[in-house]
C-alpha cells in the first residue's frame, strides 16, 4: 500500500551537486545544488597516493580533469584492473593531493552538457574536508540543514592498493562532529559494497546500500533479501528501473513491489539517478527536441513520488524541488 503524501519525507539528494548545470564534483556544483533546493550534497570519494579523500566519479580522473594536458604527468598514464574491468588512463592513487590541486575539472558528459563544458578549467578538485566545510557554511547561510551523502567508491579495490577508504572517512567525519546519533548536519553513507558499510557501522550514521548490478537485483529485491540488507544498512539506493521499470517500448511502466517490501523491512528508498534531458528520460516522457533538451521530467518525479520513495538522487535539484513542492501541495489552476 502506498503511503499518504504527507507521510513521505522526500529528500532531494544533489547527485555530484547540480551536475546538470555545473561540472560534477566541484564546489560550485555542490553549492548550486543546495541553493536549488537540495537537502544533501552527494559525492563519490576516491583516495590519493597520500591517502587523502577527493571527490571524483572514479579513480580514473582523465575523463573529469585536465590531467592529460599536463606534460609533467604524461608518464602517469597506465592501465589498471578495477573490479574485474581493465581501465586505461590516469588514476588518483598515483597522485599526491598537492599534485591533484594543480588540476582543473572538466565536464564528463560533453556531448549532452555543452554549457557545462564551457566551464572546463574553471574549478578545482575538492577534498572531503572542503565539502564538509561548505555544508556547514550553507547550513548557516540558508537557515536549513544541508547534509552530506558520501560514497565509498570501489572500496575493495582501494583496500587492495593499501588505500582503505573507511578509516580515513570515519576519522574525517569524527573530527568534524559528524558521527554519532546527532551529527552537526545530516549524513548518509553509501556504497555498492556491503562490507564497506559494515566497516562504517561504528560511525552510528545511517548507511545506504546501493543496488544496480544483476547480482543485487537477483539477491536483494525480495522480502528475504531486503531483510538481509536491513541487517547492515538503513536504506537502499536502487537503480530507478528496480522501482519503476520501462517496458519494451521504452515507456515508463508500473511500480514494482520494491518500495513496499523495503519499507516492510524498515529501509528507506532513495533511487538513482534522475536527469532531465531526453537522453535519460523514458521514451514517453521525451520532448520533440534533441537528446540534450529537457523532456517531461516532472511526470517522472511524480510517478516515483506516488510510488512512495523517500528521496531521489538528481542531477537537477531545482527540477526535483519544484516537482516535490507541486506533489506535496498542488495548487489549483484557474
Amino acid at each position: 500500500m502506498r503511503r499518504n503524501k504527507k507521510d513521505i519525507p522526500i529528500k532531494i539528494i544533489s547527485h555530484r551537486g547540480a551536475s546538470g548545470h555545473r561540472p560534477e564534483h566541484t564546489l560550485a556544483s555542490y553549492e548550486l545544488g543546495a541553493r536549488h533546493g537540495g537537502d544533501f550534497i552527494e559525492m563519490d570519494l576516491v583516495a590519493t597516493r597520500d591517502k587523502r579523500l577527493i571527490c571524483r566519479h572514479e579513480q580514473e580522473i582523465g575523463g573529469t580533469t585536465d590531467v592529460a594536458e599536463h606534460p609533467e604527468f604524461a608518464d602517469r598514464r597506465t592501465t589498471r584492473t578495477i573490479d574485474g574491468r581493465e581501465v586505461t588512463g590516469f588514476f588518483a592513487q598515483d597522485f599526491t593531493l598537492e599534485e591533484i590541486r594543480t588540476l582543473r575539472a572538466v565536464e564528463r558528459l560533453r556531448d549532452l552538457r555543452g554549457m557545462n563544458a564551457v566551464m572546463d578549467g574553471t574549478y578545482g578538485i575538492p577534498t572531503l574536508e572542503e565539502v564538509i566545510e561548505l555544508a556547514f557554511s550553507l547550513t548557516e547561510e540558508l537557515g536549513r540543514p544541508i547534509g552530506i551523502y558520501p560514497e565509498t567508491k570501489h572500496p575493495a579495490y582501494h583496500e587492495s592498493q593499501g588505500l582503505e577508504l573507511e578509516p580515513v572517512l570515519a576519522a574525517a567525519l569524527r573530527e568534524a562532529g559528524l558521527t554519532g546519533p546527532e551529527p552537526r548536519v545530516p549524513v548518509f553513507l553509501q556504497s555498492f559494497e556491503a562490507e564497506s558499510l559494515r566497516k562504517l557501522a561504528g560511525t552510528e550514521l545511517p548507511l545506504v546500500y546501493l543496488m544496480g548490478t544483476e547480482e543485487h537485483w537477483l539477491r536483494h529485491t525480495t522480502p528475504d533479501g531486503l531483510a538481509e540488507v536491513a541487517s547492515f544498512a538503513h536504506a537502499i539506493g536502487p537503480a530507478k528501473a528496480l522501482v519503476i521499470p520501462t517496458g519494451e517500448d521504452g515507456a515508463l511502466g508500473e511500480p514494482t513491489d520494491l518500495v513496499e517490501n523495503a519499507h516492510g523491512a524498515g529501509l528507506l528508498v532513495h533511487p538513482y539517478t534522475f536527469r532531465s534531458e531526453n537522453h535519460f528520460l523514458p521514451a514517453d516522457l521525451r520532448s520533440d527536441g534533441g537528446p540534450e533538451d529537457y523532456g517531461s521530467f516532472a511526470a517522472e518525479y511524480e510517478a516515483f513520488f506516488e510510488a512512495g520513495v523517500d528521496g531521489v538522487f538528481t542531477d537537477f535539484s531545482r527540477h526535483a524541488f519544484l516537482a516535490r513542492e507541486h506533489f506535496l501541495d498542488p495548487q489549483p489552476v484557474d
